[in-house]
């Protein structure tokens, strides 16, 4: 008995050497495995010509009225990641209650474990590459860059929203059942009013996320800033692509703190 807990200790006592020797064999495969080809001779100039434009960013074209200037086209990403969430902010709940294993009696639980997969399923493919799948559908524009993260979002807001579920405080959800209440009683008098801070918290989050994505699946055609960014790169147009990133970085701050202080204030 001693001899084991001995055992037991010194396992515990160096098991980090375990890691370290894992963790430096990932980093070692990591770098072996990547290709350098070294730098273009074109390299220097193009860096020059990049920290030029975005030092000296093509103010006219924040707003001249044609309606593909930069303020135009943060609207309509901003509406792209706006309606994207709303879709999947809906759609995700039912998801959301397919996948939260609420009964902790047996081991495997056949409903949330086929929900998580299908979860998964849903997160596994990038909000590009489903763009490009609905441009070939739909054509190109905001719809299917609404599609793309609408769809995308549904994965991972699903996956938040069953957490909520799972780890809510059930004290409410019994109370009414002693009471006689039935199961749609439980569900919108208790359930819904319990999680939806958590609810309104993660899709705040995700739509800071979705703001990102759909300034950049404009370059796959899917709507939004990435196009306009895409020509300008294209053709070196460096201030144009200076004016464009300054927009997207005013943009993603904004939107940050705006949701971060919502985010607080429902904590």
């Amino acid at each position: 008995m001693a001899q084991q807990e001995i055992k037991k200790s010194w396992l515990s006592r160096y098991s980090f050497v375990f890691w370290i020797i894992i963790i430096g064999f990932i980093y070692y495969w990591s770098i072996t495995s990547l290709s350098f080809s070294g730098l273009q001779a074109s390299a220097g100039s193009v860096t020059k010509s990049i920290i030029h434009g975005l030092f000296h960013p093509q103010w006219n074209y924040f707003y001249d009225g044609s309606g593909e200037d930069l303020f135009t086209q943060i609207l309509q990403t901003l509406a792209i990641a706006f309606l994207g969430i709303f879709i999947s902010s809906i759609l995700s709940l039912p998801f959301a209650f397919w996948a939260a294993r609420t009964d902790r009696k047996h081991k495997i639980h056949w409903r949330s474990t086929s929900g998580k997969v299908v979860l998964v399923f849903v997160r596994a493919f990038p909000e590009i590459v489903l763009a490009i799948m609905f441009i070939k559908a739909v054509g190109p524009g905001s719809f299917a860059g609404v599609l793309a993260l609408g769809i995308h979002s549904i994965g991972q807001l699903g996956k938040l929203f069953s957490e909520s579920i799972e780890t809510m405080d059930t004290g409410a959800n019994e109370a009414l059942q002693s009471a006689g209440g039935n199961k749609l009683d439980v569900l919108f008098l208790a359930t819904i009013p319990n999680i939806i801070p958590s609810l309104i918290s993660y899709t705040l989050y995700q739509f800071e996320i979705a703001v990102r994505s759909a300034s950049i699946l404009g370059m796959v055609g899917a709507g939004g800033i990435g196009t306009p960014l895409l020509f300008a790169i294209q053709t070196r147009d460096w201030s144009k692509v200076g004016i464009i990133l300054v927009g997207i970085i005013v943009m993603v701050t904004l939107i940050d703190f705006i949701s971060g202080t919502l985010r607080k204030k429902l904590s």
